[in-house]
């Protein structure tokens, strides 16, 4: 197995294959220049990015690429699927909670101004309209699109089929959202550790996960102090504020790493009472969730993935 590791879109990129290394490292100089293009696309910290100049475009037409494009068609089919606890448009709430500036800025200082006169107002993602031909988006006046997320799990799903061209097997990660291609050899799954949402040194479990892909959602990760108060990054699109969250992070596998990624995120805010009816909605969705006390939850099938150490059960 070869490995690579960078960082880029405000987070850590790593790459796993077998193959023949000279080839693989071939494929690894083309996923560090595709990942390092869509950073200059997606990112809502670049001045420059495709994403900066959609969001000052609201109100009219914008051409978009068909990379932009296709994204933004799949997150309005995900709002949908998730009753709208997926909402790409809540970056006008990350500014007014702090969340102004890359999250590396944010960890150095100790505490981020309150931003006073802030009134939420939702506007329904469905207000945006989508021209197929031209590839063309108008978002209403006054919404502002953050990708994050979903952007992450489409880019890891991208690199991933880019570098398949090169190996039999192989999984990448971007920032926790991971995508995986065939197994290794002599083996029939993936093995990947579970992390401990309390202490990231520590594991809770192992996963064992076919080709598909698992995204993790969490509100240990990226915190700061607004004034005194802490926040996180996962918004309830109903409130325009950070989530109150029952749970401290969730996995969830499944085929597609958009629908992982945008599933999440919602079934976090979801919570004990709605994530297992949510979860009904995606064929093929399995999560697993970690409680305020480190112990596991899921959908019933999930218990196959797990594997506990030391746990003779």
């Amino acid at each position: 197995m070869e490995f690579d590791e960078f960082s880029a879109m405000n987070t850590v990129v790593q790459v796993a294959a077998e193959g023949n290394p000279i080839d693989l490292q071939l494929g690894f100089a083309q996923v560090r220049q595709f990942i390092a293009e869509c950073e200059g696309q997606f990112s809502r910290f670049l001045p420059s990015s495709e994403l900066t100049q959609l969001n000052q475009s609201a109100g009219r037409w914008f051409q978009a690429s068909p990379e932009m494009f296709e994204i933004i068609q799949e997150a309005l089919d995900l709002y949908i699927l998730t009753d709208g606890l997926f909402d790409p448009s809540i970056m006008n709430s990350l500014i007014q909670a702090g969340y102004d500036q890359s999250m590396d800025k944010l960890r150095r200082m100790a505490s981020v101004p309150i931003i006073p006169g802030f009134a939420y107002k939702r506007i329904p993602l469905e207000e945006i309209l989508l021209d197929a031909e031209r590839h063309a988006i108008h978002l209403p006046v006054g919404m502002q699109i953050d990708l994050g997320g979903i952007a992450k799990g489409w880019v890891a799903a991208k690199a991933a089929n880019l570098l398949s061209r090169y190996t039999h097997a192989t999984t990448v990660s971007v920032g926790g959202d991971m995508v995986f291609v065939g197994v290794p050899a002599s083996q029939t799954t993936w093995r990947v550790s579970l992390e401990d949402p309390r202490d990231e040194q520590c594991m809770l479990a192992v996963l064992h996960v076919g080709a598909g892909s698992l995204a993790t959602s969490t509100i240990t990760r990226r915190r700061w102090m607004q004034g005194n108060q802490p926040r996180h990054h996962i918004i309830d699109p109903r409130t325009g504020a950070p989530a109150e969250i029952n749970w401290l992070s969730i996995s969830v596998y499944t085929e597609k790493a958009t629908y992982a990624e945008a599933f999440a995120k919602a079934l976090l805010i979801a919570g004990p009472t709605g994530a297992a009816g949510l979860a009904t909605r995606l064929p093929n969705l399995n999560f697993i969730a970690v409680r305020q006390d480190g112990s596991l939850v899921g959908t019933p099938a999930s218990k196959e993935l797990i594997y506990v150490p030391g746990d003779k059960q």
